[in-house]
């Protein structure tokens, strides 16, 4: 059967693969004049992601992946047994997590309910401090200016995920994540799909089934369906080219939600010799204008990365506004999101869709649903 998917990144290339693998005749057609999407890194001396982005080793995207050999070389890293770790509270940088954000993370029996927003639930439960650490410490994870307005279970589970101390480690991938898109593109060719690329789709093609691997904007455009809105975040990236300097692997910060990473202490190939790649981010606070979001990232700078100013070899600022995954508000979950069968031969994967995982797990999670129900013309199945 013959099986059109449109859009490259993570979850076009998994669902032109999984398609594939099903025994479908695949084209895949992808805007831009490479494949990867948000996953495309910059190109060298610095090699930058659109964003932190990391697989988390628990999780359905990392299994699938590792099980094909689709990831090339990797580290993983145990945070917690990683020297460099910090964490601003109440305006300073302290060289540990917070006692209240691990005395959160040691209440693992504890369920929320996913129609109550998170820090109502979380002030009731673990008390006002913890309930406050917790969810400003999520903004790793989320990129939302206030955690506390979303979903309990949502913001919990999550929460729990990335701060099990039982989990497997996270993957990095070494080379950037257009080490792990190019890997992808490779095999699905290896496999037959067929990859045109600089193919941007204007109107939904005639020939079904069809995936639609995309933003929900573009979705949204390409299906004429305007009910295709999901909440997502809304932050500041910035990414440095540093002089090496005595600076620390990751900085949470548990007062505006920003997060602070040092890329090289993993990966020596994303910068110069004697340089450091450093990711940071900040959520946006509605009405916040762009020069008051990068004076407070900057201050966070200032906290964590010593003379970070006068080190400075190379600068990217961008502003992500809902591309960093859905974000669920208090009496939804994931199930609520648009679905991934949208009748008609028509199926939609991503990671705002009605699949579960987090962050770009849902990306591929949905877009092995969109392909097992395209090629077996069923309902999507659980993965």
């Amino acid at each position: 059967m013959e099986l059109t998917v449109v859009g490259g990144g993570l979850a076009g290339l998994t669902a032109a693969i999984a398609g594939a693998e099903s025994g479908a005749s695949v084209t895949l057609y992808e805007a831009h004049s490479a494949p990867g999407g948000r996953a495309r890194a910059t190109d060298p001396p610095y090699v930058a992601n659109e964003g932190p982005h990391v697989l988390y080793g628990d999780g359905f995207a990392a299994q699938w992946l590792l099980e094909r050999d689709l990831v090339p070389a990797y580290r993983r890293f145990p945070l917690a047994a990683v020297p460099g770790v910090r964490m601003r509270e109440n305006g300073r940088v302290r060289s540990a997590l917070s006692p209240a954000l691990l005395g959160a993370a040691a209440r693992r029996r504890l369920r929320a309910p996913h129609d109550r927003d998170f820090g109502s639930w979380a002030r009731e439960h673990l008390g006002e401090r913890s309930a406050r650490v917790a969810a400003n410490y999520m903004g790793v994870a989320l990129f939302d200016h206030d955690p506390s307005r979303l979903s309990a279970e949502f913001v919990w589970e999550r929460f729990q995920r990335v701060l099990s101390p039982k989990r497997p480690a996270p993957l990095y991938v070494v080379g950037g994540w257009t080490a792990l898109v190019g890997r992808m593109a490779r095999r699905a060719r290896e496999m037959g799909v067929r990859i045109e690329t600089g193919a941007r789709v204007d109107a939904l093609p005639g020939d079904r089934p069809v995936i639609v691997a995309t933003s929900l904007a573009s979705a949204r455009a390409l299906l004429g369906d305007p009910s295709l809105e999901w909440e997502s975040g809304h932050a500041l990236l910035v990414d440095l080219g540093l002089r090496r300097g005595r600076d620390p692997f990751v900085v949470f910060d548990a007062d505006e939600c920003g997060f602070v990473e040092r890329y090289t202490r993993v990966d020596r190939t994303l910068a110069p010799e004697g340089e450091e790649l450093v990711q940071a981010q900040i959520p946006v606070r509605p009405g916040e204008s762009r020069a008051a979001v990068t004076d407070r990232l900057e201050r966070l700078l200032d906290m964590s990365l010593p003379a970070w100013r006068s080190r400075v070899t190379w600068r990217r600022d961008q502003v992500a506004r809902g591309r960093t995954g859905a974000l669920d508000l208090p009496g939804t979950t994931w199930r609520d999101r648009p679905a991934v069968d949208r009748g008609d031969g028509v199926y939609l994967a991503g990671d705002s869709v009605a699949a579960p995982g987090l962050l770009g797990e849902v990306s591929v999670a949905s877009a092995v649903r969109a392909a097992a129900a395209a090629v077996s013309a069923r309902a999507p199945r659980s993965v």
